[in-house]
């Protein structure tokens, strides 16, 4: 759960993207995992859904680094923040994220994806490749 003021805009990343809505501090604390608002699914879970919440998953779906096979969806903007390689944000502890240095309000945030999903690799074409498979883009005008 994002635990600062966000906004989702146009972003020259991907499409949409996380944007502060307000300046955030380098050191700050950006995001927490809430089991409210962030879901924990398990392979059980995920074989279950119909293949349209699957998608929806697959697309913003992550690994939690310390509890095998769960996968962590976000419900809240948190999910629209981009992928960098020199991202403003570190999530490597894995209920934590935290600001790497002073965000100006309006400023896009970006985590590396690599920090919590050792299937992550970006492919040219494609919105990210995670443990050997991935989806086409989404539709032209689709907003995901």
């Amino acid at each position: 759960m994002m635990i600062v003021p966000t906004f989702v805009g146009p972003s020259s990343i991907e499409g949409v993207g996380l944007f502060a809505a307000a300046p955030i501090r380098a050191g700050q604390s950006i995001w927490q995992l809430d089991e409210r608002f962030d879901l924990l699914l398990t392979p059980d879970d995920l074989a279950g859904l119909p293949d349209l919440q699957r998608s929806f998953v697959e697309r913003y779906g992550y690994p939690h680094m310390t509890r095998p096979g769960l996968t962590v969806v976000e419900f809240d903007h948190g999910r629209f923040m981009n992928h960098s390689e020199t991202p403003n944000t570190d999530f490597q502890h894995p209920e934590t994220g935290y600001a790497i240095r002073d965000i100006a309000a309006g400023e896009e945030l970006t985590c590396d994806y690599a920090e919590f999903d050792p299937g992550f690799a970006m492919q040219p074409g494609r919105s990210f490749f995670l443990n050997g498979t991935a989806g086409p883009p989404p539709p032209s005008g689709i907003h995901t």
